[in-house]
Formats: structure tokens, sequence, C-alpha cells
């Protein structure tokens, strides 16, 4: 009897000590995020706990845009940004700052648009917005100057034949924008998820033009990591893909017809609804989802046409090409390891 107690308490203790090692044993990685729906591969993999199971402690820091953290990926403050790749990421690469563009975290394939184009309900019931070329003169509100939201907007335009120079443009933080709309601060707005339902619900804006209309499988929004993280912490960056692209996969699971409607959908909803300021189940089957790429890579093609819009726009200082932007080893890495995912939609 004796024995089996200092068996069962041995056991015990080292269950204990195993615990408090892979405690001690982890490994801080600090994420920056902009609040959007976009950011849900990273916050399902933190709440099902894949980042731990890796031995990784992530932390979450919030900007209004990803505009904000390429200083502090370039300077090693962040280890991984999540956001949209805009003109400041490529002047910084110019310049020798190294950051890299690593696996998708946001696109609009057909069917998936989660950054539309909302206009203000009293200026559609009015008349003075019909259709897009009404648009001119126009006060539209975006995430920050120079951001692929931009881009968006310039393809929308020329639907339209109009300029960017046709409109007037302001900046301001997604969740802004709803405000803005209901104060009519702004005419009209691009806005990714869950403002652009917040803003339709409260009745102050229509959504007029999906952005997988206008531009489908845009690269909207990417996964970042910094120099310092990549080059000196190699494995680490390599775990943290794995489990980001298992919550991507994840995330893709719950998806059906352009929503959060897939069978798993009402685990995915909780862990969001228990991450975010969106508290409300019911809005979040009523957002238009964002596409991810369950395999990680990105759409270059997009990428390549935004960057030759930010050259037109006189937003490029120096010489950069979207190659010396993308690295997909870490993807290629983490495919080795988990497989390809066979999705059950064209969202690859």
């Amino acid at each position: 009897m004796k024995t089996a107690c200092l068996r069962f308490l041995s056991a015990t203790c080292l269950a204990v000590w195993a615990l408090n090692c892979v405690a001690t044993d982890s490994t801080e990685v600090r994420v920056g995020i902009v609040n959007s729906s976009s950011d849900a591969g990273f916050l399902i993999a933190d709440k099902k706990g894949y980042f731990r199971e890796e031995g990784l402690e992530v932390v979450f820091t919030p900007f209004d845009s990803a505009a904000k953290m390429i200083a502090p990926l370039g300077a090693g403050h962040l280890d991984v940004g999540g956001g949209s790749p805009s003109a400041g990421l490529y002047n910084a690469i110019a310049r020798g700052i190294s950051i890299k563009i690593v696996a998708d975290k946001g696109s609009t394939p057909p069917g998936y648009g989660y950054q539309p184009l909302l206009v203000r309900k009293d200026l559609v019931d009015s008349g003075r917005f019909k259709e897009l070329k009404d648009l001119k003169g126009m006060k539209i509100a975006g995430s920050a100057p120079g951001s692929a939201s931009t881009s968006t907007l310039n393809e929308m335009l020329k639907k339209a034949d109009l300029k960017t120079a046709d409109v007037e443009r302001v900046y301001m933080g997604f969740p802004q924008h709803v405000m803005a709309l209901q104060n009519a601060a702004v005419d009209a707005a691009l806005t990714t998820e869950p403002s652009a339902t917040r803003a339709i619900q409260s009745g102050a804006a229509v959504k007029v033009l999906g952005d997988d209309e206008a531009y489908p499988d845009h690269q909207l929004a990417v996964v970042l990591y910094s120099g310092p993280f990549a080059r000196e912490k190699p494995e680490v960056a390599r775990k943290f893909m794995r489990a980001y692209l298992r919550g991507v996969r994840d995330y893709n699971d719950a998806l059906k017809d352009g929503r959060l409607a897939g069978p798993s959908s009402d685990d995915i909803i909780a862990i969001l609804t228990a991450s975010t300021a969106l508290k409300d189940p019911a809005t979040y089957r009523l957002l238009s989802a964002n596409g991810c790429n369950p395999n990680g890579k990105v759409h270059e093609p997009s990428l390549r046409n935004d960057l030759q819009f930010f050259k037109d726009e006189g937003l490029i200082q120096g010489n950069v090409a979207v190659e010396q932007a993308v690295d997909h080893t870490f993807v290629e890495a983490a495919l080795k390891d988990l497989g390809t995912y066979e999705a059950k939609r064209s969202l690859q």
C-alpha cells in the first residue's frame, strides 16, 4: 500500500513538474492585430490551445491599421503582424528593413467579400447615390493611406470611369467608420467586418458593392514576420505557422456559402464572441466571411497589382518588387508537417 502511494505521489509530482516546465519554457511571441474579422485564424489557434501545444505564449497588441505595425516590426518590437500589405511595408523593404509577408490572413475569393463599399442610407434614400458614378465628390472613409483597401477603392472607381482624385479620402480605424456614417461625417466607407455589418444593422449605411465583386481574389490582409523573429528564431517562427494554419483550417471548416454557417460554426462563433468586442452570435452569422487560404500561400498577382497602384499614386520611394516581400518557406515547412488541406470550397 505504501509503495503504491509513493508511486502515485511520484507520478503526480512528475506531472506537476512537467506542467511547470511547459509554462516556464514557453516562448513569448508578440503579435499585432487590427481587430478585423480576418484575425480569426490567430484567435482560433489561441483559444484552441494550438500555440500552447507548440510551447508558445502569444501576446496580442491591437493597432488601428497594419501600417502602424511597420515601425515596431522593423525594430523587432513585434514578432508577427496581421493586416493590410501597405505602401509603408514596401517602402520599409526598399530601405533594407527586413519584414516578410509569410501567409494569407484575409482574401476575397468570389462570395467572400468582407470589406464592402457602404454608402449612407440617407444618400441612397434621397437619390443622391444611385450608382457608382455618384461617388464623385463624396467623402469616403478608409483605414490608412497606402493600405490595400485604397487599391480596392481604385478598382471600384474604375468601374465608373472615376479616379481617386474624384473623391475625398479620409482615414480612421474601422470601428470608427460606424460612428462616422451615423454622424454623417463621411458619405461612404470601405469597412471590414464586423464593423460593416454593424453599420448596416444600425440603419446608417447600405451595402452597395462587395469587394469580392470589384476585386476578386484580392490579398487584403497578410501575416507579417519581423526580420529578427524569422532570422533569429526560425524554429519558433515555424511553430507559430503550424499553429496558425491549424486555426485557419478550423475556420475554413466553419464556412458555407460566404458565411460562418458550416457544421462547426457554433464552435468558431463561440471562440470569436469570447475573443472580440462583438458578443452577439447572431451577428456573426450575418457577417460576410473573409476567405483565408488553408494552405497558407498568398495571392501574389493581386499584391503586384496593389504595388503598381501605390507606385502610380507616388507612394513608393525606391525600387522594390513583390518578390522581395514574400517568403513562403514557413508555410512550406508547416505543410510538410500538416499536409495539404483538401478544401470543400475554392478558397485556395
